[in-house]
């Protein structure tokens, strides 16, 4: 039997699993915080130290635990930003996060361009606050004596299987990760140094992408380190989403990703062209509002949490009594409405109850997530289920509507660390040589069954809404029931 680790170092903490290679069987698990100071306001901070990474990755692993691990795979943050200097060391901290103070840059990058489609046409995304791209322009213009001196670029994940290889010449990536950076296109399989130098002033050294099954090197005590993928990719590659699976994630913001056999350039931004950790493509569409919304109505009907708020909900009927709330609490990124706000109609004296709005904020939130479902629809991708993910999806209220709401299979599956299990299953995948056929995540499953028709019916109402106060919000064919 052979045994395999993975492990995913998130902006928090770093989790190990330890599995076996035939099965995906979890044998062990080894969990630690990251040491990081804290931002001001409490925040996550924006800067980290990399080293805080290594401290956490070792006090997860304490104990033996990958004593008799054969290989091992590495999940991270894809879009922590490592900057070296010309002899590896760090130039500065790890710019990390959504980190807002790169705003202005990511305008600054758009611009410089030529706008936002000469962006999706050259590497699948418009830039972003986020992105490694973004945060060099902000590196640049903010701290040019500490851009001058970046002679490397790495990702989170690259930089810890460098540390685990023993920082050796040669420097690698995945495509995954790669795709998230804003100067690597999916659609071509190629960087774009002339993006860094754009954002950045000069060029700089990148990693090599490698292959999905292809290890990055051996350490020398003979363990093998495969190639490692951003959270996002392995997370999706722990699933065992396949094409034809949706991934609708709910945080306070929401995202829809789904396996596709292509990358798809999207001239309006909507998109973005992310690769996956197995050679093939991962679209991904942002909406700006997903659980604040229910959070925002929580807090206006004096309900204490969101169980409650579910409840409520599901005194209600679909539909809510003609009560349409469209969730553009923070502006919108599906469709584009950056300086929205979000508008609820169909107020009359029945349905002016606690239970009503309740429910319209649900469907709200879902019907939200379904244009942007749809946006990926409207360009051939395949959708039969969606994996639904977030703590929000094990709220009664959101399993009820979702199916009928999506017009498909809706599968909720079991809390775990699914970015670490993926994270394993590429490191017995370049173990084998093989593909591991690993069972699925253990998951409820949720069918629209004879409700579909309501749920179009509400989408249907929510559209007609959404056209009413944002004529033309999508372009024809970007999104619709």
């Amino acid at each position: 039997m052979g045994i395999v680790a993975g492990l995913d170092s998130s902006p928090d903490s770093t989790r190990i699993v330890v599995c076996d290679t035939d099965t995906g069987a979890v044998l062990k698990q080894g969990y630690a915080p990251h040491p990081l100071e804290s931002a001001e306001g409490g925040g996550r901070p924006a800067d980290v130290d990399p080293q805080a990474w290594l401290l956490s990755l070792g006090e997860a692993a304490g104990g033996g635990l990958l004593e008799g691990v054969q290989a091992i795979g590495v999940s991270a943050q894809q879009n922590a930003l490592v900057p070296l200097d010309g002899h590896g060391n760090t130039v500065r901290p790890a710019l990390v996060g959504n980190d807002r103070r790169a705003q202005v840059a990511a305008v600054d990058l758009i611009d410089g361009l030529g706008g936002r489609e000469a962006w999706a046409r050259a590497v699948g995304c418009v830039p972003q606050a986020g992105q490694p791209v973004t945060k060099l322009r902000w590196l640049a213009r903010t701290e040019p004596e500490a851009a001058r001196h970046v002679a490397a670029l790495m990702q989170a994940p690259d930089w810890l299987v460098w540390q685990l290889l023993g920082r050796p010449a040669r420097r690698t990536t995945d495509r995954g990760g790669a795709s998230g950076t804003g100067y690597w296109s999916a659609a071509t399989g190629a960087y774009r140094p002339d993006l860094v130098e754009l954002a950045l002033g000069h060029q700089t050294m990148l990693p090599e992408v490698i292959g999905p099954a292809e290890p990055a090197g051996t350490t020398p005590e003979g363990l093998l380190i495969s190639a490692g993928t951003g959270e996002t990719m392995a997370a999706a590659f722990g699933l065992g989403v396949r094409q034809g699976d949706a991934v609708v994630s709910l945080g306070a913001s929401g995202s829809v990703m789904a396996v596709h056999h292509e990358a798809l350039t999207d001239t309006r931004g909507m998109i973005t062209a992310l690769a996956d950790a197995t050679g093939l493509h991962l679209p991904v569409v942002h909406t700006m509002n997903a659980v604040r919304v229910l959070r925002g109505t929580a807090e206006m009907l004096g309900v204490t949490d969101l169980e409650e708020l579910s409840a409520l909900a599901l005194k209600s009927t679909p539909g809510a009594h003609g009560l349409v709330l469209l969730p553009y609490l923070e502006g919108e990124r599906t469709p584009q409405l950056p300086h929205a706000a979000g508008t609820l109609t169909g107020l009359r004296r029945e349905s002016m109850k606690p239970e009503h709005l309740a429910r319209a904020a649900f469907e709200g939130m879902l019907c939200g997530l379904g244009d942007a479902l749809d946006v990926l629809r409207g360009r051939g991708v395949e959708v039969r289920r969606v994996f639904l993910l977030g703590a929000a999806a094990g709220l009664p209220a959101v399993q009820a509507a979702a199916p009928m709401l999506f017009g498909t299979q809706v599968v909720v599956p079991q809390p775990a660390d699914y970015a670490a299990l993926g994270a394993a299953r590429q490191a017995a995948w370049a173990l084998t040589g093989q593909l591991p056929l690993w069972q699925g995540a253990a998951a409820q499953v949720f069918e629209p069954g004879e409700e579909h028709a309501v749920g179009q019916a509400v989408r249907q109402q929510y559209a007609t809404v959404r056209e009413q106060s944002h004529p033309g919000a999508f372009a024809a064919g970007a999104a619709g029931v």
